[in-house]
């Protein structure tokens, strides 16, 4: 076993973000198109003396002590009996707050970490119920990093799924990168549940189509993208923020735009780099924005 290992956590971007009512048990089904991004946190894990203790320290932040990767050890311990204990370094470049993912992707690449750091073993059904029990989102990441036999979290590898459900069903499907993603800033966050509670208020939930519909619509030319993302009109709604960031990246001649998650962080799609690129120096004056 080594004793310290490093580990890539990439970002995610939703093409459309179809939310439905909320459940009994709190949580709102979802279907959406997740795919990942050449941004990335670097997650270090290294082995203490510590028996279970997990000390987690993040650049440029504070996180409380009962947190994602915390939450993300216990239960890894709890399944494979391993008691050692670990100290994590997450160096952050995914945006807190933004809808790309950031503090799923770290748990993710924290489970894989931990898992290749003690020789444990664990396939991608073990690894997707300590997922499930941390976070939505981190089951997307648990597969995306685990495909191909679990080396993408020490190298990056495009990955695309269909998610469902509270986002534990996820079904791979083909990456595309036939275009330019443009990411955009805005100088805010949007925490989850503030989103959430923006779509609640507003009850008025769409009628959605099926997975495959969504699938295919991906596969199609992306001018003729015609996603939604639900978090989209409550939020521009009370962030004037992502309101102006969205509507910039629109008329920059994106061939298609929206917001990420529950935001946020918008992008707008290039089918050709070079307008991406005069998108890029056309915004960079006024946000802070990265083209990949």
């Amino acid at each position: 076993m080594s004793g310290s290992i490093t580990a890539l956590a990439p970002a995610k971007i939703n093409l459309g973000l179809n939310v439905f009512p909320r459940r009994d048990d709190g949580y709102h089904d979802v279907l959406s198109i997740f795919s990942t991004v050449a941004l990335f946190d670097e997650v270090t894990v290294s082995r203490t003396g510590g028996k279970r203790e997990c000390i987690v320290r993040c650049e440029g932040m504070e996180l409380p002590e009962q947190n994602t990767v915390a939450a993300a050890y216990k239960a890894f311990c709890v399944l494979t009996g391993i008691d050692s204990g670990v100290s994590v370094s997450i160096r952050k470049r995914i945006p807190a707050g933004g809808g790309l993912g950031g503090g799923s992707s770290d748990a993710s690449s924290f489970i894989q970490a931990v898992n290749s750091l003690f020789d444990a073993g664990l396939g991608i059904e073990s690894l997707s119920a300590i997922a499930e029990n941390v976070g939505s989102d981190v089951c997307f990441f648990a597969h995306a990093l685990f495909a191909d036999g679990g080396r993408r979290f020490r190298q990056f590898e495009p990955f695309a799924a269909v998610v469902e459900g509270r986002g534990e069903r996820v079904r791979q499907i083909a990456h595309r990168s036939d275009f330019s993603v443009l990411l955009v800033f805005p100088e805010t966050g949007v925490s989850t549940g503030a989103a959430y509670e923006l779509l609640d208020r507003r009850a008025a939930f769409a009628h959605h189509g099926s997975a495959a519909s969504l699938e295919e619509m991906y596969r199609s030319p992306v001018c003729s993208w015609r996603f939604e993302n639900d978090f989209t009109v409550p939020v521009c709604e009370c962030y004037p923020a992502v309101r102006k960031a969205l509507s910039c990246v629109r008329s920059c001649g994106a061939d298609f735009a929206d917001m990420s998650g529950s935001g946020s962080t918008v992008f707008g799609i290039f089918a050709e780099k070079s307008r991406g690129i005069r998108a890029r120096k056309a915004l960079e004056h006024d946000f802070k924005v990265l083209l990949l």
